[in-house]
């Protein structure tokens, strides 16, 4: 089955669970809560993926003088992995911004619940997460996808300058991936409580 008919069958899935549930009918903030935290499973689920797995097999491929070396990952499974993972960052951030938006809270998100006369503990908590979601996803945007570029051969560069971008990729990732447990923090905190 190919990637695009799971995604269909996982869908269809989903719809019949919410027809033989009774009391279910569309929701809108439902709906785009459900696609945010969808995206969000895949974009940070890469993250840790890349973080976890991806990036110290590489370094034991390259380390590997007499393996088979990265060219199999590099070829095949970056580019991949990197689709995905900037388009799931997008869907992610437009998702919370739609849910917030049709909610009442996006500039208050934003603003993290200040300005007002009573500070909203919500705000200030999904505020938080905003910001982090944002910063993560300037980081793959900016820095970690024109460096992987250059450094897949998408985008002409020299030696010198994938040296640079391996380095850029990599603090990018490592910072993105340090962002994203007190991101999901807050995600899940200004709903469910804080886990302190």
């Amino acid at each position: 089955m190919k990637i695009a008919a799971e995604i269909v069958a996982g869908v269809l899935l989903a719809i019949l669970v919410l027809v033989i549930v009774p009391g279910t009918g569309f929701n809108e903030l439902s709906l785009a809560r459900w696609l945010h935290i969808l995206s969000g499973i895949m974009w940070v689920g890469l993250l840790f993926y890349v973080n976890v797995a991806q990036i110290p097999a590489l370094a034991a491929a390259a380390a590997d003088k007499g393996g088979p070396g990265g060219a199999g990952i590099t070829k095949y499974v970056v580019p991949r992995v990197l689709l995905w993972f900037r388009w799931a960052a997008v869907a992610t951030w437009l998702t919370g911004a739609w849910y917030l938006g049709r909610a009442g809270n996006f500039v208050g998100a934003f603003t993290l619940g200040l300005g007002r006369e009573i500070v909203s503990p919500y705000l200030l908590v999904i505020g938080i997460g905003v910001w982090l979601g944002t910063i993560m996803l300037f980081n793959v945007w900016v820095l970690i996808w024109p460096s992987q570029k250059k450094i897949l051969g998408l985008t002409p560069a020299t030696d010198e300058q994938k040296a640079a971008a391996r380095k850029t990729t990599l603090y990018a990732t490592r910072a993105n991936f340090i962002l994203s447990v007190p991101l999901l923090v807050c995600m899940a905190g200004a709903t469910h409580g804080l886990p302190f």
